[in-house]
């Protein structure tokens, strides 16, 4: 085995066993073994594999919450957060009807390209159903008792995300908690 395959050996042999550790440094210092070696040599045709260790899962990056990532985008991309942020009392209907209509239309492009919503249930608004038991994909309301299957009338049809596609935040830590940043207009 070469010296690379015996360092790799010793690195994880010594992260491994605090035995093997102190045995190495005693080793690495010069000083006699007082100790046997640190494993028979086994023929790799009789030694038994080498577990594989859990593939340890990319680390996230630090800073901020997708759920602030979300509420950034649809603030950027549809005005969410002014228009809800907007005291409305003074508007006629009329006004806020035409500003809720582009906000209306740019926030379902956000929802559509980050999570394509889908419908849960298949059948319309007012449907009879049958719930065959305990689902996550029910929520019954009313006068529920007794044992499935349950029979009602669908009230909403519930939504699924079929992707979660967020955009990645890379910005500087000092801004995670920013929504939207202040704008200034220079002259």
């Amino acid at each position: 085995m070469g010296r690379i395959g015996v360092a790799f050996r010793a690195f994880f042999g010594a992260l491994g066993s605090g035995a093997v550790a102190e045995r190495l440094d005693l080793a690495l210092s010069g000083a006699p073994a007082l100790t046997p070696p640190l494993a028979p040599v086994v023929p790799e045709s009789v030694a038994p594999p080498a577990a594989k260790p859990a593939p340890v899962p990319p680390p996230k990056p630090p800073g901020r919450s997708d759920a602030l990532t979300l509420l950034a985008t649809l603030q950027r991309e549809a005005r969410l957060v002014d228009f809800l942020k907007e005291p409305i009392a003074e508007y006629s209907d009329d006004q806020i009807g035409a500003a809720v209509r582009d906000i209306h239309r740019d926030c379902a492009k956000v929802l559509e390209r980050l999570f394509a919503l889908q419908p849960v249930a298949s059948d319309a608004e007012g449907a009879q159903v049958t719930v065959p038991g305990e689902s996550e994909l029910y929520r019954l309301t009313g006068q529920v008792s007794g044992t499935a299957p349950f029979q009602g009338t669908l009230v909403h049809p519930g939504w699924k995300a079929t992707r979660c596609e967020l955009p990645v935040w890379t910005g500087d830590p000092r801004a995670k908690e920013i929504v939207a940043p202040a704008e200034v207009e220079v002259r």
